[in-house]
């Protein structure tokens, strides 16, 4: 059951779209139906937020979108999802879940803007609800993982260009991003699986350069903290430096941490090093000013 969002509790879920999603297809009954086995989600075709809030006392206002991985196929609900809002709430980060949709040609007319529209709609609802929710508009965040780094690497590269429903002009531009061994590029670096479901298996030059995020990059990228393992085989650990050398030339304050195994998916525990990449997280936070009191 879905709440309404003047009302949302933690681990209800918010229809993103309550009047109707954008970019649809209509699709016969039970042709194309939600599944959700063992805590990985697929087959999204209701998008929605689930909120996680920290504990009375805790709240300082920021807050942060959850965008799981999954080769844009599936979503990692757990090890990439709950896990982490539980870990952002520890430190009074309000957290939002995305279950948004994988892209696809049978329920989306234009897959390619499928997710993103739903990463853009989630970062206004957060802003236009902030005052209900305890929130500062000026320090809603974005973190994604694998294909959901993809995912959020894109929200804060393409926000000039707004691909839902804005009439009210609400700033879609996360202010901060944290990238988990992210999806970056689309070319040589590219994991082939999160192309080819995002933009198909013959995408133009054009396409492939326009989702190759590491190309999009400009001096308006919000702040940004990346963490990758050497030894990535799933998605080589160059995606994160190419992203990072661009923000060093676009002058983008950020973060690189690299560590040396770990391996891919590792989510919030990478079981090679005693190091903690969320401490380091929350210090970067701290040091740009996001963990303090509620305004």
């Amino acid at each position: 059951m879905m709440t309404t969002v003047a009302f949302a509790q933690e681990g209800k879920t918010i229809e993103l779209y309550p009047k109707g999603v954008p970019n649809s297809k209509k699709v016969a009954s039970g042709a194309y139906i939600e599944k959700t086995v063992n805590t990985r989600a697929a087959k999204v075709s209701v998008p929605t937020l689930i909120p996680f809030f920290p504990e009375k006392g805790k709240v300082n206002g920021a807050s942060i979108v959850i965008c799981p991985g999954g080769g844009y196929s599936i979503l990692s609900m757990e090890n990439e999802g709950y896990a982490i809002a539980r870990k952002f709430n520890e430190i009074g980060v309000t957290a939002f879940i995305l279950k948004y949709r994988l892209p696809s040609d049978s329920i989306m007319v234009d897959k390619t803007i499928g997710p993103l529209q739903d990463a853009q709609r989630a970062v206004q609802l957060v802003r236009q609800h902030a005052k209900e929710w305890a929130l500062n508009t000026d320090r809603v965040g974005i973190i994604g993982f694998s294909a959901g780094g993809h995912l959020a690497s894109t929200a804060i590269t393409h926000f000039d260009k707004a691909v839902i429903d804005n009439n009210d002009n609400v700033n879609l531009r996360p202010d901060f991003a944290i990238l988990m061994y992210p999806v970056i590029s689309f070319g040589e670096l590219a994991h082939k699986g999160s192309k080819d479901n995002l933009v198909g298996k013959t995408p133009t030059p054009e396409m492939v350069d326009l989702y190759s995020n590491e190309k999009q990059v400009t001096a308006n990228t919000p702040p940004t903290f990346l963490v990758h393992a050497q030894d990535d085989r799933t998605v080589p650990v160059m995606n994160s430096v190419v992203f990072y050398e661009a923000m060093v030339k676009a002058k983008v304050k950020g973060e690189l941490h690299l560590y040396q195994a770990g391996g891919h998916g590792f989510g919030l525990n990478n079981k090679t090093t005693k190091d903690e990449w969320f401490e380091r997280c929350k210090n970067w936070m701290d040091a740009n000013g996001l963990l303090g009191a509620a305004k």
